[in-house]
């Protein structure tokens, strides 16, 4: 590759900023934590006990962290979906009062081979008429290995409630809650389904 001579111009921009810089030493710079709270274009703060603080890297007053996750909570995902079945049946279901008529556990299981058998478990306990089923999802492993990207916690317990709303299952599930403690509180879903007819 071949180095292009600057033109005239550019040389007298060159040297214009050459001018008025200044040449650094190694050894005169400082390493610097990144603070995501204090923004460059943040105006200096009038007071000197503040300002000192913020260039030396001391913690200031206490402030609310930013979360980062721009989707939602699988359980938030799940409470604010809206109420499909009787008011009174839903206040029972999440008090552990009704008793699932079947349950299928999918822990252990991978994505590719929990989706087939969670579709025939559920289309299959519709045909049967039943109305309330167990899904049991497990809360899932803490992997994340420090990467650049986060890994979700408990796949299966973020997927199923996904799969619930597409088809084919979606015509049949009229209502997916998170379990009573007595069913598997967090690592668990009821599923109730609509009527067979």
């Amino acid at each position: 590759m071949t180095r292009r001579r600057l033109s005239a111009e550019d040389q007298e921009l060159w040297d214009r900023v050459r001018a008025n810089t200044e040449r650094i030493e190694r050894s005169n710079l400082e390493v610097q934590r990144f603070d995501p709270d204090v923004s460059l274009s943040a105006p200096a703060p009038r007071n000197l006990r503040k300002a000192k603080a913020v260039i030396l890297g001391k913690p200031g007053p206490p402030s609310r962290a930013p979360t980062h996750n721009l989707a939602p909570a699988i359980h938030d995902q799940v409470r604010q979906a809206p109420l499909q079945m009787d008011q009174k049946s839903f206040g029972k279901l999440k008090r552990g009062k009704l008793r699932p008529e079947g349950k299928i556990d999918l822990h252990g299981m991978t994505l590719e081979r929990a989706h087939p058998i969670l579709t025939g478990f559920v289309m299959n306990a519709h045909a049967h008429g039943k109305r309330l089923i167990l899904v049991v999802t497990g809360k899932g492993k803490q992997r994340d290995e420090g990467g650049p990207i986060p890994v979700r916690h408990g796949v299966l317990r973020h997927q199923v409630p996904q799969w619930l709303s597409i088809q084919p299952m979606k015509s049949v599930v009229l209502q997916v809650a998170q379990a009573h403690v007595s069913h598997g509180g967090g690592g668990a879903y009821y599923v109730y389904l609509r009527r067979h007819r």
